[in-house]
């Protein structure tokens, strides 16, 4: 490294605030610090600038209609259509350029540019493939598929006709597949016979196929042939309520649909996430509202353009990518990318090749890559021409600062203002995070939340708390983008997200507050750190230690690449702390090493942290989805008997790391 080099890397460590540059807010969709009082001010009728970002069939007589708390109604009475939302309205003067650019992740093979009239016509032959099979307003359509076009190309299909969707993440098991289908009682799929991971064909209908038996009623699957000839050695042959997607959309070659006009409170989709009870929830996302704070936080947060090429690289399985690969940004009419592959295959370069070859404008990933790209070198990105970014994103969970600013350095140049986003599947997209034309950044920090909206950090009791002391997220007035309910279950829709802190016999909207189960705390500018959810905790000696905040400490350490910290019973203390870390590349795994971890923990938190153990592990037990599994990692600290390790796309690593704990 320079002697540049090491000044700037001082610096940087050193630095708390950044600022966005003066081309960058010269630029910005938002530029004017005034839009915060403004929509205090005008609240709720400040949505209205969400609202006039789409085209309404009939117009809404009321922006919000807070009389039956919380079931909170937006543009009521007004109806529109998505698929027109995202597609035709764009036809006149986007109809040649880029909707979507997907990349597929053999390197050797073609990618796939579907222009907005590419993917206007696709998406009315499978809405008229979808309705010929009997799908009808209202009907559920579930959707098993890996990062291809077909699976926009569907879930716009459906917005068509007015079918909500249900999107299932192509790495969850048959048995969730058909838990889903029968919690929503959906009688149709759309699948695939494959896709590939790291360069091999994987067979997925056979997955498909094994979760629909367990499906309680009739069933008609649409299978898309993802892997042509390469999938000839899986032997699949189509059963009698199985329809070839190639054949159904040659059939209806050329067809035109007329949109349905849904009402804005209409469901659009469907999306189901993890429960404390073990059984997942259906989270209910309507059409007026969702549409309108997705295309609003796209513009604002990720400061999207109609002629930008835009990039997230979260699946669209997850709401990250229904929010911020589908519906936002082709609402705004830009050209959004797919990536089929993961990062490191062929190479630890391909993202950076991806956005060098298509000039990306914005990058929007998760703390978990942004991590790995770290323990894998600066020489990756160094390899590329990544001037063409202009804002860098993350989502997912919180990032800490040492990894805020690699990616600022390395990735954005010290250029590109950076979006720390936290939201979660109910909000429907971001809330808590800075406007990059307006507001400063503070590593770490996600940011204020965004304008019209109120959250604050309270106490056991539900009364604020001071600057700089932990407490509970609690959202104190509803928005456009929020979840209406839980699919047939308004009771546990209200005791999951609103009776900890609400008064449930009132009628009055004010008294209802919605928890999202996630700890934080505020400081004196109104910015406020995410420190995960509240049950990721240890109490450590009666004291409640929130996991994220030991796990950001430890991370902070120089050669730390990530970590993971859980809970382990203690004969003393009740639960003591266990550090699972992975070291950058080039770091010894020293005695010495782990010293300076247990420091950099006392120093952050205080000695009631102090790690128990220090593990150094090369990988972490994680879900196909990239969760770390801290429920099998709490297993090893406590000598229990592992629990199910099927979901992991690392299974093998769980008994690797069992026995340097437990000295097998």
């Amino acid at each position: 490294m320079s002697d540049d080099d090491v000044e700037l890397e001082a610096r940087l460590e050193e630095q708390e605030v950044f600022e966005p540059s003066e081309e960058f807010v010269e630029q910005a969709n938002v530029s004017d610090a005034a839009i915060y009082d403004e929509f205090e001010e005008n609240w709720p009728e400040c949505w209205e600038q969400a609202a006039d970002l789409l085209d309404w069939e009939e117009s809404y007589d009321q922006v919000l209609d807070d009389s039956n708390p919380p079931f909170y109604e937006w543009f009521t009475d007004g109806s529109l259509n998505a698929s027109t939302n995202c597609l035709d309205r764009h036809l006149d003067e986007r109809g040649d350029e880029a909707a979507i650019e997907w990349v597929g992740e053999p390197v050797d093979e073609d990618n796939v540019t579907l222009t907005y009239n590419d993917l206007h016509e696709k998406v009315n032959e499978a809405a008229a493939a979808l309705r010929d099979l009997g799908v009808g307003e209202d009907d559920v359509v579930t959707m098993y598929m890996p990062m291809i076009p077909e699976l926009p190309i569907a879930m716009l299909a459906c917005a068509r006709i007015g079918a909500p969707h249900s999107v299932v993440f192509a790495g969850f098991s048959a048995d969730a597949l058909a838990t889903r289908m029968n919690a929503a009682d959906s009688e149709y799929l759309v699948t695939c016979d494959g896709y590939y991971r790291r360069g091999d064909p994987l067979d997925h209908l056979d997955k498909a196929n094994e979760g629909l038996s367990g499906v309680e009623h009739d069933t008609d699957t649409v299978v898309v042939d993802r892997l042509g000839p390469n999938g000839d050695d899986f032997g699949h042959d189509l059963a009698a309520n199985q329809h070839d997607w190639g054949e159904l959309m040659a059939a209806n070659e050329g067809a035109e649909v007329e949109p349905v006009d849904r009402d804005a409170e209409d469901m659009l989709f469907l999306m189901y996430t993890s429960g404390t009870t073990g059984q997942p929830k259906g989270v209910k996302h309507t059409t007026g509202g969702y549409l309108a704070w997705t295309a609003w936080t796209s513009q604002a947060v990720l400061d999207i353009k109609p002629e930008d090429t835009y990039f997230c690289s979260a699946d669209i399985g997850w709401i990250t990518g229904h929010s911020y690969i589908v519906y936002g940004p082709l609402a705004l009419g830009t050209t959004t990318m797919m990536y089929e592959g993961t990062p490191d295959h062929p190479d630890r370069d391909r993202l950076w090749e991806i956005i060098e070859d298509y000039g990306a404008n914005q990058l929007y990933t998760a703390p978990t890559a942004i991590r790995a790209f770290m323990k894998w070198g600066p020489e990756y990105p160094e390899r590329h021409d990544l001037s063409s970014l202009r804002l860098l994103g993350t989502v997912g969970e919180p990032i800490n600062p040492r990894a805020w600013k690699w990616y600022y350095k390395h990735i954005g140049n010290e250029e590109c203002p950076v979006v720390d986003t936290w939201w979660q599947t109910e909000t429907g997209g971001m809330m808590v995070t800075t406007l990059p034309g307006v507001k400063d950044m503070k590593p770490g920090s996600a940011g204020p939340p965004l304008p019209g909206l109120d959250v604050q950090i309270v106490d056991t009791n539900g009364e604020e708390i001071d600057p700089g002391r932990a407490g509970y997220l609690t959202v104190n007035k509803p928005w456009p983008g929020m979840l209406r309910t839980l699919y047939r279950n308004d009771e546990r829709f209200i005791e999951e997200y609103w009776a900890e802190y609400s008064d449930t016999d009132s009628s009055d909207s004010e008294d209802w507050v919605y928890f999202p189960e996630d700890g934080a705390k505020i400081d004196d500018d109104g910015y406020i750190t995410v420190l995960g959810r509240v049950d990721d905790v240890i109490n450590v000696s009666g004291h409640r230690l929130g996991t994220m905040e030991i796990e950001s400490a430890i991370v902070g350490v120089e050669g730390v690449a990530e970590a993971a910290v859980v809970g382990g019973d203690h004969e003393v203390k009740g639960e003591a702390v266990y550090a699972y870390v992975i070291t950058e590349e080039g770091q010894a795994e020293t005695e010495e090493f782990r010293a300076e971890i247990v420091e950099a923990v006392e120093d952050a938190i205080g000695p009631i942290a102090r790690p128990e153990q220090v593990i150094f592990t090369p990988e972490l037990p994680k879900t196909r989805s990239g969760k770390i599994m801290r429920r099998l990692l709490e297993d090893i600290a406590n000598e229990d008997e592992l629990g199910d390790t099927s979901t992991l796309r690392n299974p093998d690593i769980v008994e690797d790391i069992r026995q340097v704990v437990q000295g097998d």
